[in-house]
């Protein structure tokens, strides 16, 4: 008989605590961990960890699965990359609260801000609730491959307290403030793990129109931290207007802070326009922290990823009048087309037209696209751009970049960095942000834009780029590991979770450090309605396990599903709350 669920035997146990790994196995019953030492007992299921690492499972706290978790139980592209949770509802969208007269306007904040496709969530979404409380009951319901935690998001609550007030970005009554901090205490103690908010004029529908949330004074934002701390658990979550200096718009992060008396974080990434803006935000961070203040970053440890290709949402030519004979007919019939000389010389003489200035400025960075590759490579140098190589070549760089679309058949994806580097110099978030007290790795956005983001696999990326491979760029691996699992978990509240140790939960990746590696994304067209997502395999992760069972061998599904909702925060085990 065994004593035992079971047993990893014989891995080098990378802790999650940040320090020294060391061998050992590790004994699992009921989903939790019981022993760690050598020559346990034997188990039901064993895996051989011997020339592996052992690491708990990574945790992803800035995801958008809010709809694909009601149509489908394999949050990937997360969970093949040795996510084992995630939280949602993220920059203050989602689908909840939300009368059954808001269902399409759900539909069309989300396909704006998020790049989800109408059609996809108009048959994927069921929208059985009304309430958040009422979400996350059927949240409940679902079972997955990983676990996932929902927020409560500032604009659908907005437009749930205000009606077509809300949605027309009226300012709100004081009856309207009251109501959202209750609603927002409400969700909290439903289980709710926090609440979100944007301030980022990037965030539109799709005709252009700022999310609800966006252009809301302070005093809108207070009353959903005022709401956070009347429930006296949460967090807060939020993107900030990056069109203001970092000093003006920290401000209200700190006052969120004292409002609510709870944990908050934001979105944190370098911005071109302005090169210094990041040390100002380190500079806030730690005074914010030293006065008592729990505040963090969240990170990418690369720019943010843009894929740009025919098979995508957007490429350089998508948004130009004449494009949209073509936009909507098979790849085959579309390279025809585009092969055309008159149709070719009428599409490279114009110029993108979009109601979004973002999505315009994605597709007219010419001298920021360069062709991905497979390994992908992030971390281009500039002379290797398009418009590089065109200028060397003495040909147009637009002429240059419509031929490169139309290699391998129509299959040739894009690289357009989305920001979060300085300069020339793309690794540099890693290097600047990743190693602080007060930052770390999030904004993987699974589940959101599917068909021009695919940055889920940041967690393979920092572990390969930042430390197997560095040369020198160096992140220590206890280090790193620490970052993807014990910081994020701790910044939730999820106190359960994100280290290897007697009385944690059972989530824990066994990872073949030298075969791990990075493939290039992939567009497949396997959403609902037929709609096409980017996916992105790695190798190297043997075994990926959640709640004592093995979700994942070698990459590939096992198809069990102990991944279940998260219902608030989760204090540490008895053995280790002191």
């Amino acid at each position: 008989m065994s004593d035992f669920d079971l047993v990893v035997r014989g891995g080098t146990i990378v802790d999650g605590t940040g320090t020294r790994p060391f061998s050992g196995d590790i004994a699992i019953k009921d989903g939790t961990i019981v022993a760690i030492g050598e020559k346990l007992g034997a188990g039901t299921e064993e895996i051989d960890a011997r020339d592996r690492l052992v690491t708990p499972g990574f945790v992803d706290v800035h995801t958008h699965y809010d709809g694909q978790i009601t149509w489908e139980n394999r949050l990937t592209p997360s969970s093949n990359h040795g996510v084992t949770t995630v939280v949602m509802g993220n920059c203050g969208v989602g689908f909840a609260p939300v009368r059954s007269s808001d269902h399409s306007l759900m539909i069309r904040l989300m396909e704006g801000v998020e790049d989800i496709p109408a059609v996809v969530m108009a048959e994927g979404v069921p929208f059985n609730w009304e309430s958040f409380p009422e979400y996350l009951d059927a949240l409940a319901q679902r079972e997955s491959d990983i676990d996932f935690a929902a927020q409560l998001p500032h604009s659908p609550l907005r437009v749930y307290v205000m009606g077509k007030r809300g949605a027309d970005l009226e300012p709100p009554t004081e009856q309207d403030l009251a109501e959202m901090r209750r609603l927002t205490t409400e969700a909290i103690k439903a289980g709710a793990v926090g609440v979100t908010t944007s301030r980022s004029m990037t965030h539109r529908f799709r005709d252009g129109r700022p999310a609800p949330s966006v252009p809301t004074e302070d005093q809108e934002v207070l009353a959903l931290a005022a709401g956070l701390g009347d429930a006296g658990t949460g967090v807060f979550q939020l993107v900030l207007n990056h069109d203001i200096p970092a000093t003006e718009r920290f401000k209200l992060v700190r006052r969120i802070a004292e409002t609510s008396g709870r944990p908050v974080s934001f979105t944190f990434m370098q911005s071109a326009h302005a090169p210094g803006d990041w040390q100002d935000t380190l500079r806030s961070l730690e005074a914010a922290n030293h006065d008592g203040l729990p505040i963090r970053g969240q990170i990418i440890p690369r720019p943010a990823g843009g894929m740009l290709g025919l098979e995508l949402s957007f490429h350089p030519f998508s948004l130009n009048p004449s494009y949209k004979e073509v936009a909507g007919l098979p790849l085959e019939q579309k390279l025809a087309r585009m092969r055309d000389p008159e149709f070719r010389r009428r599409l490279l003489s114009e110029r993108p037209e979009d109601p979004s200035p973002f999505f315009e400025s994605v597709v007219s960075g010419i001298e920021q696209m360069y062709v991905l590759g497979d390994p992908p490579n992030y971390n281009p140098r500039a002379d290797e751009s398009i418009a590089a190589r065109a200028r060397r070549a003495g040909v147009d760089p637009r002429e240059l970049i419509y031929d490169t679309l139309l290699e391998k058949d129509g299959h040739e994806i894009l690289y357009r960095p989305l920001g979060n580097a300085e300069g020339e110099r793309f690794e540099s978030s890693g290097r600047n942000l990743l190693s602080n007290d007060y930052t770390f790795p999030a904004l993987g956005d699974g589940g959101a834009h599917y068909g021009m983001i695919c940055d889920a696999a940041y967690t393979t990326y920092l572990l390969t780029y930042w430390c197997r491979d560095a040369d020198g760029r160096g992140i220590e691996l206890p280090y790193a590991i620490r970052k993807l699992t014990y910081e994020p978990a701790q910044a939730l509240g999820f106190g359960d979770r994100g280290l290897l140790k007697v009385g944690y939960k059972a989530d824990i990746n066994v990872i073949d450090w030298e075969k791990l590696h990075l493939h290039a994304p992939r567009p497949t067209a396997d959403l609902p309605a037929g709609g096409v997502r980017l996916s992105q395999r790695s190798d190297g992760y043997d075994a990926t396990i959640v709640s004592g069972e093995v979700t994942y061998r070698a990459g590939q599904p096992t198809g069990r599903l102990p991944g279940r909702l998260i219902r608030g925060t989760r204090p540490a085990p008895a053995l280790h709350a002191a």
